[in-house]
């Protein structure tokens, strides 16, 4: 088929001769796309700030339509007109109009002025302008431009900006601009000091590489910014820091605001302004008040109902059972079968020997279980926590650590612990100046390891347990 087919005209070519170019004519070298004048008034108008341009005898030759938005005249009706005076400037302030903008037209650089100019219905609008000199080929002034807004809308775009910069210099708490991918863009510096790293070591890094924990917690609402916008209010979120010291466990404060383009005509996502403030010393000291609020009332509950036990010992059971609840999985009372020492000299003569009086069931489920008059000795080796405590006549904390499932087994096995142990405060009984025993408090790998609060704690408890084991001894006759 030939091209005249092919196209649907009626001239015949021949198969071998090329088709003419009928794009222009013969010795037409203008370039394609738009000419220079219409280029130019696309650009004009498509400025966000209004525009006029003057020649060098102070008529009008161009204005976009930002100007004529902001004043009223339109482009037909400014163009050709000789500077503002008698219909965009009052005549009052005319002459002192037009020396401003002709000292713009001889002065090196920009020239910022405000005006006050004339709507096409008689009101008028405070403007800032900014004028320059536009110079011809010699270099002379040929003219002028002058663009302008309206002074809130300047004072407000200042006031962003002014806002942003103190952000990220002097904000007294943490600003991260994330972006759609959750990489840091853009910190302040109380971010990078809390993040610890410098400004420009955290930008582009996936947070993963900053935090240890709490990354999947700060990226769920991240991501939950970008799809919905902000939450309601400040979320809390506690995390781990990655520093060349070593991990900080910390607490921030954190609100989101999700940022969009102005430019695009509908909401495109530009990231997340995420600001954080440390609260973790105010909420560590909350935490620690509600714990030991909590744990005095679990004193004062297991001193009464203790006091209604006819038993010593079943007392006693009742002090390690109150003691128990969000402290530990385990416990264990042993008590101490060798004669004790005056209280100068309170250690034993011989190894001490210990005998099991109350434990925990193994299964965690249950009240602790007395294991009766006839136990016999706990097989603890040389070494072990318990011995150390009344060597020590002190608490003794002790910990698997970190060590995999099948060596903590091992770890506690050889401790004669359940199985799943994994840390154990060990605290001493004394009574009227004698060592009677130890209580041991174990944890599970679920749990976190024994602090000095903990210690300061278990003593208590201990305090108590030893109180009735010494009355259930006096009541038998065990000793004086």
């Amino acid at each position: 088929m030939s091209a005249s087919r092919r196209t649907g005209t009626t001239d015949e070519l021949g198969p071998d001769e090329p088709e003419p170019d009928r794009g222009r004519p013969e010795g037409d070298d203008t370039p394609d796309g738009p000419d220079g004048s219409d280029l130019l008034a696309a650009l004009l108008d498509g400025m966000d700030a209004a525009l006029c341009a003057f020649d060098a005898n102070g008529v009008v030759t161009h204005w976009n339509r930002e100007a004529e938005r902001i004043l009223g005249w339109s482009a037909a009706e400014a163009v050709g007109r000789h500077g503002f005076a008698g219909w965009a400037v009052r005549s009052a302030d005319a002459e002192e109009v037009e020396r401003r903008l002709t000292a713009a037209m001889h002065a090196p650089g920009r020239q910022v002025h405000e005006f006050a100019l004339l709507t096409k219905d008689g009101g008028r609008v405070l403007v800032r302008t900014q004028s320059a000199a536009v110079r011809g080929p010699d270099g002379a002034p040929a003219g002028l431009y002058c663009a302008f807004s309206e002074v809130h809308a300047q004072i407000d775009l200042e006031r962003s900006i002014a806002l942003s910069e103190a952000l990220f210099e002097d904000a007294s708490w943490g600003v991260v601009l994330v972006d759609a991918d959750l990489r840091p863009a853009v910190v302040n510096a109380h971010a990078a000091r809390a993040l610890g790293a410098g400004r420009t070591a955290v930008l582009g890094r996936p947070l993963g590489e900053l935090l240890s924990q709490g990354v999947e917690e700060l990226e769920c609402a991240l991501t939950h910014v970008l799809a919905e916008g902000a939450p309601p209010e400040p979320a809390e979120i506690w995390v781990r820091v990655r520093t060349p010291e070593g991990e900080r466990r910390r607490c921030w404060r954190s609100g989101f605001v999700r940022l969009a383009s102005p430019l695009a005509e509908e909401p495109v996502p530009l990231g997340v302004a995420w600001l954080f403030v440390d609260v973790t010393e105010a909420r560590q000291i909350e935490q620690e008040a509600s714990l030991l609020r909590f744990r005095t009332n679990q004193l004062h509950r297991a001193a009464r109902a203790a006091a209604e036990c006819e038993d010593a010992l079943e007392a006693a059971t009742v002090h390690l059972d109150f003691a128990l609840a969000g402290f530990a999985d385990h416990a264990l009372i042993d008590r101490l079968e060798t004669d004790a020492a005056p209280c100068g000299d309170d250690r034993p003569a011989t190894p001490a020997r210990l005998v099991r009086v109350a434990a925990t069931p193994a299964d965690g489920s249950g009240p602790s279980l007395l294991t009766g008059r006839a136990a016999l000795p706990v097989r603890y080796g040389p070494g072990h926590p318990a011995l150390q405590c009344v060597e020590r006549n002190g608490s003794v904390r002790a910990s698997a650590g970190t060590a995999p499932a099948e060596q903590a087994h091992e770890w506690a096995a050889a401790r004669q612990w359940p199985a799943d142990t994994v840390h154990a405060l060990c605290a001493v009984l004394r009574s009227r100046g004698r060592t009677l025993g130890v209580v041991t408090f174990l944890r599970g790998p679920g749990r976190t390891p024994f602090e000095r609060s903990d210690a300061a704690h278990a003593e208590d408890v201990a305090v108590r347990i030893a109180t009735t084991l010494d009355l259930a001894a006096l009541t038998r006759g065990e000793h004086p």
